[in-house]
């Protein structure tokens, strides 16, 4: 009889890994019916999402780099990998450097599902989990490459990720508003304009004029990749300060130890959008999403006090305050007198 796990094992060495490597083929399947899966998010050598199915007792799997789609408009790729044992459907931990695989694994979801079709070349089924449901169709397109594709309606409320926002633009003001509790304050940075998409672990960064400006950053990918498995649309201002407290710019290329991304408003998240939230309640989103990092953090907001703001630009050398009315919604591509800059000086 042939040994469904033999590659599993060849390729890992039960010595040097905490993974379970059973010393004997698979016992046999479970009753119908009964099937579980699990999704693990497996931070190897580039971050993905490891799905396997419970199947002829064994777990067939499928490493999708960018996760499963959550909506129907999307095609993912899935590499069809070696079967793994009944006993990965618990597994979670870290696989030494070095080792097939090697990284930090934790168990991002699991439940049951129905399988309504299982061929050579082609699966059907409806997961049932504690995070993610929904009828999937996984395909093969040549090799060990297949595709993975949600075929039923998303959660209702549900939104694709935006191709393109246009950043909001503040008006210049001579002096702070009269109805200065009315407003909310930010500090108002000398740097690159940028808006972050994040979906899958993975980052798409656009400049105030929609250009792709990815690769000029790329130590920025790891935000994407420590939101993971988040989905989020992020504006925020790319910048540099040194160890004197002056900003500048923050230019393309390698990271610079004072490089940031200062991220200063939420516009999508998680399938909802945020445009016509009030400003007030989007800064209390993107302080509990709660995006800190290396090179990558949000800055204080001042409510009511823009005051206190002004005098903290000054103190810092920075060019001035930008004041956002507390219940503005955000105008992509606008310039609006519900958001005002004023200068420091």
């Amino acid at each position: 009889m042939t040994d469904p796990l033999e590659e599993y094992r060849r390729k890992r060495d039960a010595a040097r890994t905490p993974e379970p490597v059973p010393p004997r083929p698979p016992r046999r399947p479970r009753k119908a019916g009964q099937a579980r899966f699990v999704i693990q998010q497996h931070h190897a050598r580039s971050l993905h999402w490891d799905l396997r199915l419970e199947h002829e007792g064994v777990l067939a799997s499928w490493a999708v780099p960018r996760g499963l789609p959550r909506d129907s408009g999307r095609n993912h790729l899935a590499v069809h990998t070696e079967d793994h044992p009944m006993e990965y459907l618990d597994f979670h931990g870290e696989i030494p450097a070095g080792e097939y695989g090697g990284g930090r694994m934790t168990i991002h979801d699991r439940g049951t599902y129905q399988c309504e079709k299982w061929q050579d070349d082609e699966v059907v089924v409806v997961l049932a989990g504690e995070r993610t449901r929904g009828r999937y169709v996984l395909f093969a397109t040549g090799g060990r490459d297949w595709m993975v594709r949600r075929t039923d309606p998303p959660p209702p409320g549900w939104t694709s990720m935006p191709e393109l926002l246009a950043p909001m633009r503040p008006t210049p003001a001579a002096k702070l508003p009269r109805d200065q509790a009315a407003w909310g304050y930010e500090l108002r940075w000398d740097g690159v304009r940028a808006m972050a998409y994040v979906s899958g672990g993975r980052l798409r960064l656009l400049d105030a004029d929609g250009g792709e400006i990815t690769g000029a950053y790329p130590w920025l990918r790891e935000l994407a990749e420590t939101l993971a498995p988040v989905e989020a649309v992020l504006d925020g201002v790319l910048v540099r300060i040194d160890r004197a407290g002056r900003v500048r710019p923050a230019r393309g290329g390698r990271a610079a130890p004072d490089a940031q991304f200062l991220l200063v408003d939420l516009l999508w998240l998680e399938g909802v959008s945020s445009v016509d939230v009030p400003y007030a309640q989007r800064r209390e989103l993107l302080d509990g999403l709660a995006p800190t990092g290396p090179h990558w953090q949000t800055p204080p907001w001042f409510p009511g006090t823009g005051a206190e703001a002004l005098e903290a630009a000054r103190g810092q050398g920075l060019p001035g305050v930008v004041a956002k009315r507390l219940d503005s919604v955000y105008e992509p591509g606008r310039r609006s007198r519900r958001w005002l800059s004023i200068d420091a000086t």
